[in-house]
């Protein structure tokens, strides 16, 4: 990150969402603390039309600093494509512009352009499987959380590679663990009475289209604390490995290339074949568009987050089931 941030632009491109939004948190972070009364504006790409950009970039009469986040930067009208760059490349000494782009191939020539106009890049891309033993160790410091490696891993056997599961996971054992160094030994014990309970578990029995058994661990899984959030992460997370698996499921590659292709655990492969055989690709995509809408609703666009994901589990249990 450069230093002073007004008077500079980053882009954030890439498909983790922690990441990007970590690193979004932290340029508006800094610009804040170097004006504190700065304006802060945040607007969808796909908002800005006529003058919006000008009137977004160009200040305000009553703050002299602007701190703005565009998001979603595939969907910003091709029109307006020169305008950002132009904004981008020179945005004054008053405004810190943020934009962020989910990554893929959506207004390539767009990214392109800002690449060549030299700004900051900050890159948000998955972390692989292998590697997440690794963001645990870094989390853990930067919660202040004594972990080794092998507790690292023992952690990531327990709750999976999704990286907000992790957080969580981490944030639950420092709550828990008052400052005592966390052993493999300990993670285990920590999640052995859960391992029934587990976001995953209940995942898994969904997927497989055990629908009392999904309802049973999930209403166990919330009683024992497990964040809603936890749990549309899950679903979403092995939706998406089911969705790359039907599409390269019919290329010649054994299952370890497989599991790297698709970017999971070796083991996870047997358990996605078997999923395949019950979820078409249009089921999944389907599956992940509601998983979508029930995470919005248990980060509160719903009065009880815990109903909202019974209905999550009946709707998905008839979209599998659906010819």
């Amino acid at each position: 990150m450069q230093s002073p941030v007004l008077g500079t632009s980053v882009l954030v491109i890439g498909t983790e969402s922690l990441l990007a939004e970590r690193a979004v948190n932290q340029w508006v972070g800094a610009a804040r603390r170097e004006v504190p009364h700065a304006e802060m504006v945040e607007v969808e790409a796909v908002e800005l039309e006529g003058n919006r950009l000008t009137e977004l970039t160009g200040g305000s009469l009553f703050a002299t600093a602007t701190v703005a986040v565009i998001r979603d930067l595939g969907n910003l009208p091709p029109e307006l494509h020169d305008a950002l760059v132009a904004v981008a490349a020179q945005p004054g000494p008053d405004l810190c512009l943020v934009l962020v782009h989910a990554g893929g191939n959506r207004a390539k020539s767009l990214v392109d352009k800002l690449r060549k106009a030299g700004i900051e890049r900050v890159d948000a891309n998955p972390i692989r499987a292998w590697e997440v033993p690794g963001f645990v160790l870094q989390e853990a410091r930067h919660q202040r959380l004594q972990l080794d490696q092998q507790a690292a891993q023992a952690l990531v056997d327990a709750v999976g590679s999704d990286l907000r599961s992790v957080v969580s996971a981490i944030q639950q054992l420092r709550s828990d663990a008052a400052g005592q160094p966390i052993t493999a030994a300990f993670v285990t014990r920590y999640f052995a009475g859960r391992a029934e309970v587990t976001s995953f578990a209940v995942t898994d029995e969904l997927l497989l289209q055990h629908r009392d058994a999904a309802l049973e661990k999930l209403r166990w899984a919330l009683a024992t604390g497990v964040a809603p959030v936890l749990v549309t992460s899950a679903v979403g997370a092995s939706l998406r490995a089911l969705g790359k698996y039907h599409d390269v499921r019919a290329s010649r590659l054994s299952d370890n290339e497989l599991a790297r292709e698709i970017d999971v655990p070796y083991w996870k492969i047997k358990d996605l074949a078997k999923q395949s055989r019950l979820w078409t690709p249009a089921a999944v995509a389907r599956a992940i568009q509601r998983v979508a809408r029930a995470d919005a609703e248990v980060k509160g666009a719903a009065t009880d987050p815990d109903f909202a994901l019974e209905l999550l589990v009946l709707d998905l249990i008839a979209i599998g089931g659906a010819p």
